[in-house]
């Protein structure tokens, strides 16, 4: 079910407006992509799997945790559509006002992108999150982002670059890992 709508949102966000310049040339290419400071716009099979993984429902709460070019908040923005909020942060100030510039481009006010607050891993809110996305590879599983999650809600984020999938219930929290995956490292976990 949930292939279809990540291959839709994939087709309607163009990668390109989320490269620099001089990336723009490879953005069909399936792999990663500088963008400046040490990050990377992700290779598209491994955003694909992360989205497919995240199962993002249309309404849904969504944390973008290391937004860098706005691509993932974009793709997230599209499939939760008007009737859900995407909040993307981003530690390094200059990648996040890019990033929010980037997805500036698309008409979606339900989404945005912020500089992550120093020391703070994520944006707690009241009620959690339905959905969260980890850009970056953590060391181990941050249990401040596992609590940011709602009742019902899925985390998907790398650790020591496999990914893995946290489902909050309950009864508690339910991980799986799925597969091997090379993300640039989670600054702060």
């Amino acid at each position: 079910m949930y292939a279809h709508e990540v291959s839709a949102a994939m087709s309607a966000i163009d990668r390109r407006r989320f490269l620099p310049r001089n990336q723009r040339p490879y953005a069909r290419d399936d792999r990663p992509l500088p963008i400046g400071h040490g990050q990377t716009n992700s290779q598209p099979r491994t955003v694909a799997d992360t989205l497919r993984l995240l199962q993002v429902p249309r309404g849904a709460r969504v944390l973008d945790v290391g937004s860098g070019s706005g691509w993932t908040t974009a793709l997230l923005a599209h499939l939760v559509g008007s009737s859900g909020s995407v909040v993307g942060v981003e530690i390094d100030p200059d990648l996040a006002e890019w990033g929010a510039a980037n997805l500036a481009t698309y008409p979606m006010s339900w989404a945005r992108i912020e500089v992550a607050e120093p020391g703070v891993l994520g944006r707690p809110t009241m009620g959690g999150y339905d959905r969260i996305l980890v850009s970056a590879a953590a060391q181990v599983l941050p249990q401040e982002l596992v609590d940011q999650l709602s009742i019902g809600g899925r985390l998907v984020i790398p650790v020591q670059h496999v990914l893995v999938l946290v489902e909050q219930h309950l009864t508690g929290t339910v991980t799986s890992r799925h597969g091997s995956y090379s993300f640039v490292p989670l600054i702060g976990s």
